[in-house]
């Protein structure tokens, strides 16, 4: 946790367990980091729960995650399971960072009482159903449904505070050594979309040229494709080297490993600029400047118009030291 997280709460007093419900893609986990770290420094005793990546995202936190099951009756077992795991006598507090009427259900059968922002007609779900504001950017939505919950404003921090446990910076590191790959002397590229983004509308189509620039440049370059982007990470780059289904926290811990990240507007960006790493990150036409990543080392190349070209990202990707 950041200390400008940290120095916004002014109580350090337990306050007993808060069961979060996180978000449903990475990049909006990502984004939600500055609100959880608040209610934790708050006094709440964080107990997370979300989709099959969430505890290698949130390993270096040190908050236990329980993945969630597809099926309703067993995410309620589960729930339920962990509340007397808890002890609690009445029904522990709820932070649904969901919009979802699902969520709002599953937390209520589930034994929790859950607060949230008023949607899909889930407010008679909720103990604290809060008006959604107009905001700036989507991390400020989560910021604030912690400031609503905490009664309290606070101003949103400059940084978002994730950072891998030092197991996956181990696992990191290694992977580099067996490939041979040093430190500092590489670049990682992201060409892939996120599964919401079935049309590829959001993917820069010049990545082939990218790699060849920085390849020719004696830039090592880097691939992590999930499950089903193999055969378009081998076809990008031949001598590329490739490491398939690293989990998130291993991903963001080879990120401050690289001179550079090169990605699209996906969830891996999102990591990387979270992490601190140096992000050269690109949104084209299909991009909302409310999705952009937050942290202290991005390089943001958004036109509504038109994709940035080849140069100006080798060019950017080279002046990285």
């Amino acid at each position: 946790m950041s200390a400008e997280i940290a120095s916004t709460i002014s109580s350090q007093t337990p306050k007993g367990p808060l069961l979060i419900r996180l978000c449903n893609w990475v990049g909006e986990a990502v984004l939600s980091l500055p609100a959880l770290h608040r209610l934790a420094a708050a006094g709440y005793d964080l107990q997370l729960y979300g989709k099959t990546w969430a505890p290698a995202l949130f390993e270096g936190t040190g908050w236990p995650v329980m993945v969630r099951s597809a099926s309703l009756n067993t995410t309620t077992e589960n729930l339920r399971a962990l509340r007397r795991k808890l002890g609690a006598a009445k029904p522990p507090p709820a932070l649904l960072m969901t919009n979802s009427f699902s969520s709002a259900l599953e937390a209520r059968l589930g034994g929790f009482s859950p607060s949230g922002y008023a949607h899909e007609g889930r407010s008679w779900l909720l103990r604290h159903a809060y008006r959604q504001q107009t905001v700036t950017h989507a991390a400020h939505s989560y910021w604030n449904l912690a400031n609503r919950f905490l009664g309290l404003d606070e101003p949103f921090p400059a940084t978002l505070g994730w950072t891998p446990s030092e197991s996956q910076r181990a696992q990191a590191q290694a992977l580099l050594a067996r490939h041979q790959v040093t430190p500092r002397f590489f670049a990682i590229l992201c060409p892939f979309s996120g599964p919401d983004d079935q049309a590829n509308q959001k993917v820069w189509p010049h990545f082939g040229e990218l790699a060849s620039a920085l390849q020719a440049a004696g830039i090592d370059l880097v691939l992590c494709p999930g499950p089903g982007e193999e055969q378009a990470a081998a076809a990008l780059r031949a001598n590329a080297v490739i490491l398939p289904n690293v989990d998130l926290g291993v991903y963001g811990a080879l990120f401050l490993l690289a001179r550079c990240v090169v990605a699209n507007d996906t969830g891996p960006g999102h990591l990387a600029a979270a992490a601190g790493a140096r992000l050269i990150s690109i949104y084209g036409p299909h991009s909302v400047s409310a999705w952009t990543p937050i942290g202290p080392n991005v390089r943001l190349f958004h036109d509504l118009a038109k994709w940035p070209s080849v140069e100006s990202l080798a060019a950017a990707a080279l002046a990285t030291i």
